[in-house]
């Protein structure tokens, strides 16, 4: 697991998190009225803000609502699927690019690939370990970072912080540190979790309608894409690291086994435990452990 792979790892699951609809004053609202006014208008709620519409029918008129939504989710616009389209297109090129650069200026000799000593491994994964800090930092409240904040979580709480993504970087920190490079199974693992799980949630919120038997919060199309995605990224990777002789691989056999893998990972990613078990640890774990088992190492 090269050090580009993980500072990519590092930031991929982004886009797995819900966006929460922006507001701000339209054009023709500037603060041009009454300090009394103006203090009436923004500390308005919109609960009293209706009933004082409602109370007075000439308010909605001298006075329409300052806060219009900029978008609304599932308004059916295209908005929604534009912007995932774009994050995601913004995502994979700035993640081709990282690592493009990174091989250049290792290809040059401008910078020196991590070396192939025991104590790599514990080098690389300070990349990681940043990210963990810096997540417990502002999930505690010791510093604030209304970014961060905003960008991976869901509610835009920073205890959120402490849950899905930290457990992200902790799996990360596990999978460089104990399987490194020269074996398939932490790359399998990291793959799962960030282009099995990352897309499976993206696809699951905007197309999955029809939810899964067992547990009504998962999606069929969700599912789907957990399996076939996990299954490509986890392919890649390893004809990536195999390509650059960590490893040797009989690929008749690895298809197989990837397979196996991406449905263990499906299948637990699936059940009705995330309320019990985050994601980021589940998905790992088991992939893990299935790949372990399957290649025999």
């Amino acid at each position: 697991m090269s050090l580009g792979f993980i500072a990519v790892a590092s930031t991929a699951d982004v886009l797995s998190f819900t966006r929460r609809p922006r507001f701000s004053l339209p054009p023709h609202h500037h603060l041009d009225r009454s300090p009394l006014l103006n203090r009436l208008t923004l500390t308005l709620t919109p609960r009293s803000t209706l009933a004082a519409k409602n109370r007075f029918p000439l308010y909605k008129e001298c006075f329409p609502s300052p806060w219009r939504p900029r978008a609304v989710l599932g308004d059916g616009g295209g908005l929604e699927w534009q912007q995932d389209a774009g994050a995601t297109a913004l995502v994979v090129a700035g993640a081709y690019a990282l690592v493009s650069a990174f091989d250049s200026l290792t290809g040059r000799n401008l910078i020196q690939q991590i070396s192939t000593s025991t104590g790599a491994r514990y080098f690389a994964s300070i990349v990681p370990f940043v990210n963990c800090l810096r997540l417990l930092i502002y999930g505690l409240s010791l510093a604030k970072d209304e970014g961060l904040v905003n960008s991976v979580t869901r509610e835009g709480k920073p205890e959120e912080l402490l849950r899905g993504p930290l457990y992200y970087v902790l799996m990360l920190i596990l999978s460089a540190m104990f399987f490194w490079r020269d074996s398939p199974v932490g790359v399998i693992a990291v793959s799962m979790m960030c282009g099995g799980d990352g897309i499976a949630d993206i696809i699951g919120r905007r197309f999955g309608s029809v939810k899964l038997p067992y547990n009504h919060r998962k999606s069929w199309a969700g599912s789907i894409s957990m399996f076939v995605f996990g299954f490509l990224v986890s392919i890649g990777m390893l004809y990536y690291f195999s390509s650059l002789g960590y490893f040797e691989l009989n690929w008749n056999n690895t298809i197989q086994r990837v397979a196996f893998v991406s449905l263990v990972a499906t299948l637990v990613e699936s059940l009705p435990i995330t309320g019990k078990v985050d994601d980021n640890i589940s998905v790992p774990l088991a992939s893990m452990v299935a790949a372990y088992l399957s290649f025999g190492l």
